[in-house]
């Protein structure tokens, strides 16, 4: 009897086309994935802390995220590490290795941090839009008006463009997104860290202290609450541990996709580590304890304009797309949830087919897809309205997700995974590094809480203005 033939060489072990990606598009990948509004925060969080710990902190955080990530590197597969079941995201790998209980903990997490970033982003973009047009009222006017106005409109006008693209069916799976978004970051940023540079240059000397901003500028309390957001602030920067799996799984074998995946999260760590001292110091030296939340507005009306005028407009078109991969998980996942539980109702299943004028295919209309994802944008919206925060949304944010993305399940599946021996040293030490990462978030929390509460006391809903 003829031996059975091997498999054909473009596909792999799980049956689906070979996978081609190397550590070079896995940094890319990350880097892609790290880089974004979390940047723009950076030189407040080391406003705060001063010259010696907001550095340091920083380095905390990326080693704490290069380690957790190579933890995680361990877990794309279960069993053997080289020919054991693959899992193709973060919740699969939740899913296969810890199972039932702290499976739905861990989806809760997920879902609250991608809802609480689709708000982010419209609080983000909508600062950007209002800059430009105050930064072109301003030299229109000759400098003469001050320009003053609601960020509501810009909200409102920011959820409009949402909800159009929401409709559309996997807007997040479009394969030129990410290039887009790679590019808007990197400009804005790279401005950001220019403009900064020029500031620094222009001010002939380097702003800032070693302990951050000093009493006086803010009260004692405000600036222990502004201190804990600051951690917040950086964690959020640094959070992309929920889509590791997923760009894991675009690497070829052999080598192991674990070995590659922690060469190219060494590189990619550095690489935004670098980038990101670079933008946060540079803020910090540019504006001392006046650094602003959002770096670029920091610069006011700079000349030349038009220059800030890009990068507000490449952070728009960021966040326009990003708002989308950040929501469409989630609408997924609910209008799984609901096709599950009302099989037979035709609001919930039903497709309705729309002829539009120059598309080849018709285009499907859900009555329970187009009125829940609208109502999921106004919603976001409406909470955006009602706290326009930017630098107290992004602690939160980022203090809800590192420890328990970041840190707690990573840990708990590789201690799984490798059985490593319950009060061993490895044991001992991994308990003790998600237990201080655990009183980093508490604290983060707690701060970006506090941040909200004293905003909220100046502040009338509704009627933002800047």
């Amino acid at each position: 009897m003829e031996a059975p033939r091997p498999a054909f060489k473009c596909f792999d072990d799980d049956g689906r086309l070979k996978r081609s990606g190397t550590v070079w598009t896995a940094s890319a990948h990350i880097i892609t994935a790290v880089i974004g509004s979390g940047v723009l925060s950076l030189a407040w969080a080391i406003g705060q802390l001063g010259w010696i710990a907001g550095p340091a902190v920083m380095f905390l955080f990326s080693f704490v995220t290069y380690y957790s990530s190579t933890l995680l590197s361990d877990c794309y597969r279960t069993g053997d590490p080289v020919s054991g079941k693959r899992n193709y995201t973060y919740m699969d790998a939740v899913r296969s290795i810890l199972g039932g209980f702290r499976f739905k903990i861990c989806g809760l997490i997920q879902y609250l941090n991608l809802f609480g970033v689709t708000i982010g982003y419209t609080i983000a973009a909508s600062i950007s839009m209002m800059a430009i047009k105050r930064s072109n009222c301003f030299h229109e006017s000759g400098g003469k008006n001050p320009c003053h106005m609601s960020s509501n409109p810009y909200m409102i006008m920011f959820g409009v463009t949402e909800i159009l693209l929401s409709q559309i069916k996997d807007f997040d799976q479009i394969w030129w997104l990410s290039i887009v978004a790679a590019i808007m970051s990197f400009t804005y940023s790279a401005i950001g860290l220019a403009l900064g540079i020029i500031q620094v240059a222009a001010n002939g000397v380097v702003k800032g202290s070693l302990t951050g901003i000093s009493i006086g500028a803010v009260t004692q309390t405000q600036k222990i609450w502004r201190t804990f957001q600051a951690l917040g602030d950086i964690a959020f920067a640094y959070s992309y541990s929920v889509v590791l799996i997923e760009i894991q799984d675009t690497i070829r074998s052999p080598p192991a996709e674990s070995k590659t995946m922690k060469n190219a999260t060494k590189i990619s760590i550095a690489v935004t580590t670098t980038f990101y001292l670079l933008c946060g110091c540079m803020g910090y030296a540019a504006f001392g304890d006046a650094a602003p939340g959002n770096l670029l507005t920091g610069f006011g009306f700079y000349n030349p304009f038009w220059l800030l005028d890009v990068a507000n407009v490449a952070i728009v078109i960021h966040l326009v797309g990003a708002y989308q991969v950040f929501a469409q998980p989630i609408f997924a996942f609910i209008e799984k949830q609901a096709a599950a539980r009302f099989p037979n109702n035709d609001l919930v299943i039903k497709e309705h087919e729309i002829r539009i004028p120059g598309l080849k295919s018709p285009y499907k209309v859900n009555v329970f897809r187009t009125v829940y994802r609208s109502g999921f944008v106004v919603l976001t919206t409406v909470i955006s309205m009602l706290l326009p925060f930017f630098n107290d949304v992004v602690g939160i944010l980022g203090a809800l997700g590192f420890w328990p993305l970041t840190v707690y399940f990573p840990v708990e599946m590789y201690i799984k995974q490798r059985k490593v021996e319950r009060w061993s040293m490895k044991w001992v030490c991994l308990q003790m590094l998600s237990a201080g990462c655990l009183m980093i978030t508490l604290v983060a929390g707690v701060g970006s809480i506090a941040g909200v509460m004293l905003d909220l006391k100046v502040y009338k809903p509704f009627k933002s203005t800047y």
